[in-house]
């Protein structure tokens, strides 16, 4: 392996309410001060720490939390650039390389510069109505088009590079990643893509007497999603829904930011991950 620059800028967040990822965050920061590497540490929402990071005083950024504190890293960080080490203090860690037990010998890897960098694609997403920008996004996972409250399900044309594909009549459409593809996509029975690579995942959500099988497109392909129901909401990667009304469009397509995630050793590491997760979801019989 190549050895890398050893990171001297870092900042260590933690999920504010997840137990003890603070105090984890905060450890982490001693156990640096130690080895002479002062390090900022807080909440992921501190806006403070936060602008820190948007005016690139950083060069690393170490997320203590779960899956989903590494989506909200992501979405901070890729728009500088500023690469990802996670500590897993959650419950299912498919975005994890590092546990909470062994992070103090990944920081000596780390300060030697015997890492490598995982990119992964984002995806852009814009909410149209009679032909006006309502938002843009970024995801990391996954852009979903699903029913509300309501429990009719949705019925959702797609069309790919402005080509009609078809209508779909589900609880939802899914526009996923290759990091989303262990997410929503999975537990709605599609593949399972390897981290890196740049495509976009089109599954259905529970689908009635329509097209029930995913289609994978290329890293280029746009995706038009036109919604033909009144009862349909918008999730970028699990945030607070947005309403959609019946004529309005998603498009969904390669996002212009990568996601750089700090890994060790070979890239098994995701196998390895999938192999221990699967057939244990750890969430179930749990509080939520």
């Amino acid at each position: 392996m190549v050895s890398n620059p050893a990171p001297t800028r870092i900042v260590i967040v933690g999920h504010p309410k997840l137990a003890d990822s603070l105090n984890e965050a905060a450890a982490i920061a001693k156990s640096l001060a130690k080895k002479g590497l002062e390090a900022a540490h807080g909440s992921l929402y501190d806006e403070k720490l936060r602008k820190r990071v948007h005016t690139g005083e950083f060069d690393l950024l170490i997320a203590v939390g779960g899956d989903g504190t590494m989506l909200r890293a992501g979405h901070l960080c890729a728009p500088h650039h500023l690469p990802i080490l996670g500590v897993n203090k959650g419950r299912l860690g498919f975005l994890f390389q590092v546990d909470t037990g062994g992070w103090q010998k990944m920081l000596d890897l780390l300060l030697a510069g015997d890492y490598w960098v995982e990119n992964r694609m984002m995806l852009r997403a814009e909410h149209l109505r009679a032909g006006e920008s309502l938002g843009q996004w970024q995801a990391l996972n996954d852009v979903v088009a699903g029913r509300g409250p309501n429990m009719r399900p949705i019925h959702v044309s797609a069309s790919v590079d402005g080509q009609y594909l078809t209508k779909y009549i589900a609880d939802g459409l899914i526009a996923s990643t290759a990091t989303g593809s262990t997410a929503y996509a999975l537990a709605s029975g599609g593949p399972i893509l390897p981290p890196e690579l740049r495509n976009i995942l089109l599954i259905p959500i529970a689908p009635h007497l329509s097209v029930d099988r995913a289609v994978v497109l290329s890293e280029g392909a746009t995706v038009r999603m036109t919604i033909l129901s009144d009862n349909a909401i918008l999730s970028i990667d699990g945030q607070t829904p947005i309403g959609l009304e019946e004529n309005d469009h998603v498009e969904v397509h390669a996002g212009e930011n990568t996601v750089k995630f700090i890994r060790f050793g070979d890239p098994g590491y995701f196998y390895r991950n999938l192999t221990a997760h699967m057939n244990q979801n750890t969430t179930i019989g749990l509080p939520r």
